[in-house]
């Protein structure tokens, strides 16, 4: 049986409550699951491990935990959401820096809502990629992991562009042997091509990437 399918929520944190009415009034209007939190300690509180689908709309200055303490934060905890920060104007420097840590976009005050919608959609497109890219990556791994050492071993030279011929000589085994493994692989890693193949090795690579 599936899973239920989580709906993606917009999270706003701002200590001026007149925003945060602004923005619950927003979000509403143009019916966005949404949660509106007044500091970056009750975010963490709440949702800091595990908030599921969604972006992070945050105040760059707040009393306590700022927003570039928590997205510091965020990025300990390997929570990966994107983040639209708020700033005023000479918290722009603060905002660029925060984006080479990671942040999506940065909007400044005052903005017009259709702005600020603007980007919270492209945010959420952002999170569906990026969740979207690390099951397939879940699922590749999980493929691999079905493949017996030898196998592994083809795989690894397979996607060099290695002929099978080459690839005999270095493991010191029969080019028939090869050819065997190879259609193993092929089938195991439920791949119609060496492209696939390449596909497959590349995300996997990408995703240690990330992770180291």
């Amino acid at each position: 049986m599936q899973s239920e399918q989580v709906e993606p929520k917009v999270f706003i944190v701002d200590d001026d409550s007149a925003i945060r009415v602004a923005m619950q009034a927003l979000m509403e209007s143009v019916d966005l699951p949404h949660e509106i939190l007044a500091s970056a300690d009750s975010f963490l509180e709440k949702y800091g491990d595990d908030p599921g689908p969604g972006c992070l709309v945050l105040d760059i200055r707040m009393p306590g935990l700022g927003g570039l303490e928590l997205q510091d934060e965020l990025l300990r905890r390997d929570n990966s959401m994107p983040i639209i920060f708020i700033t005023g104007h000479g918290d722009v420097p603060m905002a660029v820096e925060a984006m080479r840590k990671g942040a999506v976009d940065f909007i400044q005050k005052p903005f017009r809502d259709q702005e600020l919608l603007d980007r919270v959609h492209k945010a959420l497109r952002t999170d569906e990629e990026r969740r979207s890219e690390a099951r397939r990556v879940g699922e590749v791994r999980k493929l691999v992991e079905r493949l017996t050492q030898r196998e592994r071993e083809v795989f690894d030279l397979v996607v060099t562009g290695k002929p099978n011929k080459v690839i005999a000589y270095e493991l010191g085994v029969s080019q028939r042997t090869v050819e065997i493994h190879r259609a193993r692989v092929m089938e195991k890693m439920k791949a119609r091509s060496l492209a696939d193949l390449v596909r497959m090795q590349l995300a996997c690579a990408a995703g240690d990437k990330k992770e180291s």
